[in-house]
């Protein structure tokens, strides 16, 4: 059994409190792409699941997009020795945006996250799940933010926990409170199998996003405060309208 260290547990926790995340006789679906974030949130709830004063059910759900340089079909062996309940879903989705490849503002990386996220929200409802539980950190809230007010001049960036347009299942980002940094280190010591995202349509080039990350390690390095300075920023746009920290619904 791999137990997360003290680091991770608290600020996830911290999280799941603050946002209200988890409730009692909740069934979370996690989904899990085979990076260091998403298993090391797995580990992160599987612990949970066993000590947190609320009862959950826990499943996971891959989706694997059929596109070359990515298989994370070995993660099927993995879950099976964890006996986690599993739902792998194959799409071909670099098939499909074929389809758009001659629209100048067409964008495969949005065209996948659309539909890798509607293929998780058909298996939670298929599957009889309430909640989504996605392993973003800090670092991506704060690239997210540096890109909204930089491109399109708001000031916004992923939440922390908020309801679909459906109505019917909530989200949840347990690691908003965690760094990157963390993630990898824990992925390393605990030697989580993490499968290699070496996707050609998404690393072939530099993304925006790259440029961000770039961007703030290099401020990092000389103001040592800046991410804690950034998490008191971003507090209040992590919260959707019905989601307030230390509120209830």
């Amino acid at each position: 059994m791999i137990k997360p260290p003290k680091a991770l547990l608290r600020p996830i926790g911290r999280a799941i409190g603050d946002f209200k995340m988890i409730r009692e006789g909740d069934r979370v679906l996690l989904g899990l792409s085979g990076g260091k974030d998403s298993l090391t949130l797995l580990h992160v709830l599987r612990h949970l699941q066993r000590h947190a004063p609320i009862h959950f059910e826990l499943g996971v759900v891959t989706v694997d997009p059929q596109i070359p340089g990515f298989d994370p079909s070995p993660l099927k062996r993995y879950l099976a020795e964890l006996g986690v309940p599993y739902f792998y879903e194959g799409q071909p989705i670099a098939d499909e945006a074929m389809k758009f490849q001659d629209d100048p503002s067409f964008s495969f990386c949005a065209f996948c996250s659309r539909l890798k996220r509607g293929i998780i929200y058909t298996a939670a409802r298929r599957e009889g799940y309430n909640v989504i539980a996605l392993a973003q950190h800090l670092d991506d809230l704060a690239e997210s933010f540096m890109m909204s007010a930089f491109h399109r001049g708001q000031l916004s960036t992923m939440k922390a926990h908020y309801v679909n347009d459906a109505g019917d299942l909530r989200i949840i980002r347990p690691m908003v409170y965690v760094r990157e940094r963390q993630s990898a280190a824990f992925a390393e010591t605990a030697q989580l199998p993490v499968i290699p995202d070496n996707c050609p349509a998404c690393f072939s080039k530099p993304t925006e996003r790259q440029h961000f990350k770039e961007l703030l390690f290099n401020e990092e390095q000389r103001y040592k405060h800046l991410f804690k300075n950034l998490l008191h920023t971003l507090r209040p746009l992590m919260s959707d309208d019905n989601q307030k920290p230390g509120h209830d619904d």
